[in-house]
């Protein structure tokens, strides 16, 4: 197949012919790719050459380049257009791929070139050194000093666990795609917001019927909870919604414990207690025992004000239906927290919502970017994308091409729910880098344009601060470029993008009428900005116990102990719930962040509140210089953005910030502490 478009895929290739790729060339490009790699696996384990860090280290990395990146863009087509021929083809070529990727660190001739390279402890320049150091700890905590019988078992493991964790993946697109409820009275639809009610006609017509479809897709399934007076309605899109992939053909009941099973093992294969000590090792964290400490020290801080929140809703109910109201249920607590909200607060989350135009939002993020980073961003014209709804744009800086990115915003059947940033390649010679953003948030209705939530705008704003961590990399070696970095690390250039939808003088740039294009009412943005801690406690207690979960699942859970997962599971998130879950209740059967990749989030979800201590410390030095402080923006990309993992994050951390993270900026900021 001479124009398989798959062979055409470089690393440091600036646009990828994603609308040419068909399942058809998977197969052939993965064959072809796999011959060439194995050769020159062949020939680095039996060369002669004298040994230098280009010809040992590098050119282990360079062995790989090609193979990654096209089963990186195979994968990522498979969570945004799936479709059962790609998916087969997919899962075809994956275990060879991780087969192969295994055995280059199980290589005993290709560790001993490297550990003798190292040992002669070569003049070398920092970063280098940093390289050559990472590279032989990658061999040892990927089994490279393990005898040849638990070599065999290692590789064994790895090749199911990429399997299962595929499956689980592909099992939640499957589940959520296949369910809808189609309603023919609209009173049924009462409370929600009119765009929200023509979109559900819509969608019902498009499947060829009359009436309204309300689906499990993010936007739909937010309204619903938060606006739908009906509480049957509510309640069965509550039901559907958290036990995804939780019955069923498309079940991951069962690839749950094979995973967890899996990751054990192997942990304790390597040497590890539990797989949470492995990945940890490498983190910020350090530990378990740390990521624990660290959850406890917040939730400690948080559940008074987390206990008084829920006796407010409560009582708000009662106040607002009578004393004979029943108890809150799980799919009564959004509905009724944005009625507390209103009535408190005087403010109405939907009342920001035609000042979010997405064309708009977008044509502010960027400003934001070019403000703080001295960027600008345009079209890219003629980009050729993987669906037609796929925006494309360049990222420039003094004439010169950073980056390009592709932008797919809305949900569609075929497609994994969330946001995402995906680097695809590094520009290690300075040319031009290539990325994408993925969301589904709203998208347009009738001939209106697409209009935002703030929580929609914060999404944009937090995966472009990933796209920017990747596309301002300064670092000439892959695996230590952009991203590249610990996951308790890697959102603090994310989560610190999502203040700026906060601040009036970034709002004044971009939050204008859709249809008047007048700024945003100063009484509006007040009272927006005086909600913003709103039940945030709430919010925070919620993730403590997705973080108390993930670390509870990867160091102390036994099935034969602690019985059925989704038990145990519903068990500890209960414990951080404001209401009793229901016994349905299955969203770990849908937690991608722990699941849906062999290491992912896994025994590192905490990170995203670890991060959320990061930003808040470190934006504390934008707000006293001011939020478009030039001095400061351009500090915050030399010493983060840029460096990827030249260094130790907490070096890092500390370059910008001056001292240590401290957890009081983040607590200061949610209402909870002085």
């Amino acid at each position: 197949m001479s124009s398989n478009p798959l062979l055409a895929i470089l690393p440091g290739q600036t646009e990828i012919l994603f609308d040419a790729i068909v399942p058809e060339h998977v197969d052939p490009a993965i064959d072809t790719l796999l011959g060439e790699a194995r050769a020159e696996l062949a020939r680095y384990e039996t060369t002669s050459e004298p040994a230098t860090f280009d010809g040992v280290v590098l050119a282990l990395e360079r062995m790989t380049d090609r193979i990654t990146l096209v089963m990186s863009v195979l994968s990522h087509l498979e969570g945004v257009v799936s479709s059962p021929e790609l998916r087969e083809a997919y899962n075809r070529v994956q275990p060879r791929v991780t087969e192969f990727l295994a055995q280059i660190t199980l290589s005993e001739k290709a560790f001993a070139r490297v550990a003798t390279f190292a040992a002669k402890k070569p003049s070398l320049g920092v970063l280098e050194n940093r390289f050559l150091e990472k590279t032989v700890t990658d061999f040892r905590r990927n089994g490279a000093a393990l005898g040849r019988q638990e070599k065999e078992r290692l590789l064994a493991l790895d090749v199911e666990l990429a399997q299962q964790a595929s499956r689980y993946a592909q099992n939640v697109i499957d589940s959520a795609g296949s369910w809808d409820l189609r309603i023919e009275d609209a009173s049924s639809l009462e409370g929600l917001p009119s765009d929200v009610v023509e979109a559900a006609r819509q969608s019902a017509e498009a499947k060829g019927f009359m009436g309204f479809r309300l689906t499990l897709q993010t936007p739909c399934y937010i309204a619903v909870m938060t606006h739908a007076k009906n509480a049957a309605l509510r309640e069965r899109l509550y039901r559907a919604y958290n036990a995804r992939a939780a019955q069923g053909t498309n079940s991951n009941c069962n690839i749950i414990y094979t995973i967890l099973r899996l990751r054990d093992e192997r942990a304790k294969l390597l040497g590890y207690k539990h797989h949470a000590d492995f990945v940890l090792e490498q983190r910020m964290a350090k530990s378990s025992e740390a990521a624990l400490d660290f959850v406890a020290h917040l939730e400690q801080a948080a559940r008074p004000r987390f206990e008084e929140e829920t006796t407010e809703l409560r009582a708000f109910r009662r106040e607002f239906e009578g004393s004979a109201s029943p108890e809150l249920a799980p799919w009564d607590v959004t509905f009724y927290a944005e009625k507390l909200r209103q009535h408190t607060c005087h403010f109405d989350e939907e009342a920001l919502r035609p000042y979010f135009a997405l064309d708009r939002v977008l044509a502010g993020l960027f400003d934001v970017a070019k403000h703080l980073y001295g960027i600008s961003v345009r079209p890219w014209e003629g980009a050729r994308t993987w669906h037609p709804s796929v925006q494309s744009y360049e990222m420039h800086e003094e004439g010169r091409i950073m980056a390009r990115f592709y932008v797919d915003l809305f949900p569609r059947e075929g497609k994994l729910d969330g946001a995402w940033m995906h680097g695809l390649t590094h520009a290690l010679d300075g040319g031009p880098h290539l990325g994408l953003i993925v969301a589904n948030v709203s998208p347009a209705v009738g001939q209106r344009q697409a209009l935002l939530s703030r929580r929609e705008v914060e999404t944009l704003f937090h995966e472009f601060g990933h796209l920017l961590h990747h596309s301002l990399s300064k670092v000439p070696i892959r695996s230590l470029a952009g991203t590249n970095v610990p996951t308790d690390f890697v959102e603090l250039p994310s989560k610190i993008m999502e203040n700026w939808v906060w601040e009036r003088e970034a709002l004044a740039l971009f939050a204008k009428h859709s249809v008047t294009q007048a700024p945003m009412p100063n009484d509006l943005l007040e009272r927006s900005l005086a909600a913003r801690t709103f039940r945030a406690t709430t919010a925070l207690m919620r993730q403590l116990g997705f973080s108390r979960l993930d670390l509870a699942l990867h160091t102390t859970y036994v099935p034969d102990r602690d019985g059925d997962v989704l038990a145990f599971a519903r068990a500890v998130m209960g414990r951080y719930s404001p209401v009793a879950l229901p016994d349905d209740y299955a969203m770990i059967a849908s937690f991608t962040h722990l699941f849906a990749d062999p290491i992912g989030y896994a025994a590192g979800y905490y990170s995203y509140l670890w991060s959320e201590q990061l930003d808040a410390h470190a934006f504390e030095r934008f707000a006293r210089a001011g939020i478009f402080h030039v001095d400061t923006g351009l500090a915050f990309r030399s010493t983060i953005l840029e460096q990827g993992h030249a260094a130790d994050p907490m070096d890092l951390f500390k370059r910008f910030t001056g001292s240590a993270p401290d957890v009081r900026p983040m607590l200061r900021r949610i209402g909870i502490a002085a």
